[in-house]
C-alpha cells in the first residue's frame, strides 16, 4: 500500500492539559523537538486558554517564540474563543483549532458558552481570518459522539454543526470522541454523513481509548476513507473539564498498526517509543500505550 495516513500529534497540547505534573517551558520544547526529529509534521504545540483554568497550559507565547523556524513543519494552536484567536495570530502560529462543543452541557463547562454562542465565535474568527489574515483553521467537534453531561449526542447535532463550518469556508474539520464512547460502527456511520454535509471540507478524526475501543475506531476512520487522525505520544491525554476520560490513541500505536498494514506516516517508531517512555516517567506515571511497553515486532 501506498497510502499516507497523515497523524496529528497532540501529545505537548492534549497529551500534557490534564497531568497533574506541570512541565516548563524549556520541557515542552525539548518534546516538541523530538517529536518533530521523530516524524511529526503538524504538531498541536500550545493552547491559548485562561492559565488559571489550565495551569499547565501556561507558557503559550513563550514556547512560540522559542520555536526554531521549521519550514516543513506546521505548529497548531488551540482555540477557544476571539481573544484566543488574537493570541494565536500575533504569536505566529501555522494552524489555529478552534473548538466547538456538541452540546451545551459540555461547552459551558469548557468554554463558558453554548453550542450557539461557540458557533457564532467560529463565524466572526473566520470573518477576521477572510479580512485580515491569519492561520488556516480547523474546526474541532468535541464530545461529538457523546458527553459527559447531556449523554448521547446524535448524528444530527455533529451534522448541524459540520454544515455550519462547511458553509464558513472552514477547510478542515475535526470530529472528536473527547470521552472515549465511540465504537467503529457508528464511527463509519458519523464519517459518512459528515463528509456528505461538508463534501469540500478536509476530514479529521480525533479518538480518545477511555473505553478501549480507540484503535479500533481510527481503523474504521481509515476504512471509510479519512486520511488524517490526531494521536498522543504515549497515549497521553485527557480534558480537566471530562470527568474520567483518559488519554488519546498512542502516536506510536497507531503508526504500528498503519505501517505493518503497508500504510506509510511518515514517523519514526523507536523514536516514538522511546520519547513516550521518557515523557511518561517525566510525568511520574507509567506509558499509557501498549508499544511503550511491549515494543515493536520485529524487534
Amino acid at each position: 500500500m501506498s497510502r499516507f495516513i497523515e497523524i496529528v500529534e497532540v501529545g505537548p497540547r492534549d497529551g500534557l492539559q490534564n497531568e497533574k505534573i506541570s512541565l516548563s517551558v524549556a520541557e515542552k520544547l525539548d518534546l516538541i523537538g523530538k517529536l518533530e526529529a521523530a516524524g511529526a509534521r503538524r504538531t498541536e504545540v500550545v493552547s491559548f486558554v485562561n492559565p488559571t483554568r489550565v495551569p499547565q497550559m501556561a507558557g503559550a507565547e513563550d514556547i512560540m517564540a522559542a520555536l526554531p523556524a521549521a519550514p516543513n513543519r506546521s505548529r497548531i494552536g488551540l482555540v477557544l474563543n476571539l481573544r484566543g484567536w488574537e493570541r494565536c495570530v500575533s504569536t505566529g502560529c501555522d494552524e489555529a483549532n478552534v473548538v466547538v462543543c456538541a452540546s451545551d452541557g459540555f461547552g459551558v463547562r469548557n468554554q463558558g458558552a453554548t453550542v450557539a454562542q461557540q458557533l457564532d465565535t467560529l463565524a466572526a474568527i473566520a470573518e477576521r481570518q477572510a479580512i485580515d489574515g491569519g492561520p488556516p483553521i480547523t474546526a474541532t467537534i468535541s464530545v461529538a459522539f457523546g458527553c459527559p453531561f447531556d449523554g448521547e449526542v446524535s448524528q444530527d447535532q455533529v451534522v448541524a454543526i459540520v454544515r455550519e463550518a462547511a458553509a464558513l469556508g472552514v477547510p478542515e474539520i475535526a470530529i472528536a470522541d473527547t470521552i472515549g464512547v465511540a465504537d467503529p460502527w457508528t464511527v463509519r456511520k458519523r464519517v459518512e454523513a459528515v463528509r456528505a454535509a461538508a463534501p469540500n471540507a478536509r476530514l479529521r478524526m480525533h479518538f480518545h481509548d477511555t473505553r478501549n475501543t480507540g484503535l479500533a475506531n481510527a481503523y474504521a476512520s481509515v476504512e471509510a476513507g479519512v486520511d488524517v487522525l490526531d494521536a498522543s505520544v504515549g497515549g497521553l491525554g485527557g480534558c480537566p473539564f471530562a470527568p474520567a476520560a483518559t488519554g488519546n490513541i498512542g502516536t506510536e500505536d497507531l503508526v504500528y498498526m498503519l505501517e505493518r498494514a503497508g500504510f506509510e506516516t511518515g514517523y519514526d517508531l523507536s523514536a516514538l517509543i522511546a520519547i513516550g517512555r521518557e515523557i511518561s516517567d517525566r510525568l511520574g506515571k507509567a506509558p499509557a500505550s501498549s508499544l511503550a511497553r511491549a515494543g515493536g515486532f520485529p524487534a
